[in-house]
């Protein structure tokens, strides 16, 4: 029998949680990173490897899947799970950030948004109904509400019209779901870095009322200072029994310190994107493997990583790969960083757990402050 969805607080350090959240294809603890599978794969990484580092649920988006293969067509495969033989839990986003960043013309209207792909130009119309539709035949157990993301910077007005408009797509993509055992849906709060706005749209969201509360429209370029300052008051504005999701974020520090400020669920491009420029995060701060103080160095990237590059390869090796362009070196990097993203949110549980998470954000920005000297 499917469990119903819902979210368990274990344990609190000042605004840092840990808790549970239970859905329809397992259970996924917090705080919680995400891999990215945009278009129903984690770049460069077998899923094999993607279980192995310990991710409990992935997230698909909608707007890629939608042009590429279509909903339809994965719908007709059994759903998204069946399709990529992922058997966890799986979040997708509703396409809202990608119709602002990628599309080449949109015209946006409160019945939804009018935009052409970017990939070969095919003119297309969702709507809130639409985006809800697509998620459900994808079979995502969480999905999120078809919002309006404005670009950072934007004017009071800019930020308050999408914020309005979000608002009122909330509400047709909560009529929209179709709920049953273990599945869920999650409002976004918008309003820009704007704590009038965030407040109205976190209010407006709770009198709707979701499942869990995503934080919208941050990552978009306003930097991490001015994200922490919104992170600072906006996941208090949201019910402390719901998990909180801070979408596109992020670098570790980025998580690390949005996790000390109350937020629970993580998803970014970055350790797959790193992996594939030569970028590798470790215990001791981000490296470039391309740096050429790497072409001896007999050391794994991280003695303590558990991913098979650390176990089976040197720093050089790697070096030796990435400057021949091989794909391997995308592959085993791009592992290792997942491996690294899992291993940091097991340790940040850990530290929850045991009242010592102020030790350790302080232990944390203490190396990373000394490896952003180095790089």
């Amino acid at each position: 029998m499917v469990k119903e969805f819902s979210f368990k607080l274990k344990n609190s350090e000042n605004k840092a949680r840990r808790g549970e959240i239970t859905t329809a294809h397992g259970t996924i603890q917090t705080p919680a990173f995400m891999p990215v599978g945009t278009a129903a794969t984690v770049k460069a990484i077998k899923f094999r490897d993607v279980k192995e580092s310990g991710a409990e649920i992935i997230l698909g988006n909608t707007y890629h899947l939608m042009l590429r293969p279509s909903a339809e067509l994965i719908g007709q495969m059994g759903g998204l799970h069946k399709f990529m033989n992922w058997d966890k839990p799986i979040l997708t986003d509703s396409g809202g950030f990608q119709v602002m960043s990628l599309s080449k013309i949109r015209k946006i209207s409160d019945a939804g948004v009018e935009f052409s792909s970017h990939i070969d130009g095919t003119k297309y119309f969702v709507s809130p109904e639409r985006s809800i539709e697509i998620q459900h035949l994808l079979g995502s157990d969480i999905t999120m509400i078809f919002d309006e993301c404005v670009q950072f910077p934007a004017t009071y007005e800019q930020a308050k019209d999408a914020m309005i408009r979000s608002n009122l797509w909330a509400q047709r993509s909560k009529d929209a779901f179709q709920k049953r055992p273990g599945y869920a849906i999650f409002g976004i709060m918008q309003g820009s870095t704007f704590a009038d706005l965030r407040q109205q749209s976190a209010q407006a969201l709770i009198n709707i009322g979701f499942d869990g509360y995503a934080l919208g429209g941050l990552a978009v370029g306003e930097g991490q200072e001015e994200m922490f300052k919104v992170l600072d008051y906006a996941p208090d504005l949201l019910p402390q029994d719901k998990p909180r999701y801070l979408m596109g974020v992020g670098k570790p520090s980025d998580i690390v310190g949005a996790v000390a400020r109350g937020v629970d669920m993580f998803d970014c491009v970055i350790p797959t994107r790193s992996g594939r420029t030569g970028q590798a995060f470790t215990r001791n701060g981000t490296i470039n493997i391309r740096n050429a103080k790497y072409r001896t160095d007999d050391q794994p990237l991280d003695d303590k990583c558990g991913c098979y590059g650390c176990k089976n390869h040197s720093r050089a090796y790697l070096h030796h790969l990435t400057k021949c362009n091989e794909i391997l070196a995308s592959m085993l990097l791009s592992e290792h960083n997942i491996f690294y993203y899992q291993d940091l949110m097991r340790d940040i549980r850990q530290a929850i757990e045991e009242n010592r998470f102020s030790a350790f954000v302080a232990d944390f920005f203490a190396i990373d402050s000394e490896s952003e000297k180095d790089n």
